[in-house]
C-alpha cells in the first residue's frame, strides 16, 4: 500500500469536515487541501502526522510519522488539538503481493527515506523535486520522453 502525497485536490480540509459534520474550529484546516492518494478506495480517508496524536488510532510508520484512518482524528484535529503538520488523503495505492519488489528491482521507482520537512512542508511539485534531490538526482535534468535503442 502507498500513498501519493503531492496531487492535491481542489477539496479543502474544511470541506470534508463540513461533510461529515464535524465542528473545527481552527484555522489550519481551511488552507489544507486533501490529497489524491491513489486511485483505490477515493473514498476512504487517510491521514499521515507528525506525533502520535490519537495513542491506538494511529500507527507508526517512519521515526515520528504515523498514519491513521479513524475519523476520530479528524476530530481531534478540528478541535486544533495535536500536530499542525498533517496530510489528509483520498485513496490510495496499492499493489498485488511482489509487484512493488519487482518494480523497485527493476529501477522503476526512486527510493528514499521518509522527510518530514518534505512529507509536511513542501507541496505538489516541490515534494518530488526535493526527495529525488535527496538522491542527488535532479529531476529538472531527467528527459520526459523514452525510447529504446
Amino acid at each position: 500500500m502507498g500513498l501519493i502525497v503531492n496531487r492535491p485536490s481542489k477539496i479543502m480540509l474544511s470541506d470534508l469536515l463540513d461533510h461529515l459534520e464535524l465542528p473545527h474550529n481552527t484555522t489550519i484546516t481551511d488552507n489544507k487541501p486533501l490529497l489524491f492518494g491513489g486511485p483505490v478506495a477515493k473514498n476512504q480517508g487517510l491521514v499521515l502526522h507528525d506525533d502520535s496524536l490519537g495513542g491506538e488510532i494511529s500507527i507508526a510508520i517512519a521515526d515520528n510519522i504515523f498514519l491513521s484512518s479513524s475519523t476520530d482524528i479528524l476530530t481531534t484535529i478540528g478541535q486544533g488539538q495535536g500536530s499542525k503538520n498533517i496530510l489528509v488523503t483520498l485513496g490510495y495505492s496499492s499493489w498485488q503481493a511482489g509487484q512493488l519488489e519487482q518494480e523497485i528491482a527493476n529501477n522503476d521507482w526512486l527510493t528514499v527515506t521518509a522527510d518530514e520537512d518534505i512529507l509536511f512542508h513542501s507541496t505538489g511539485q516541490q515534494s518530488w523535486q526535493q526527495a529525488a534531490s535527496l538522491l542527488g538526482v535532479d529531476i529538472e535534468l531527467m528527459p520526459n520522453i523514452t525510447g529504446h535503442a
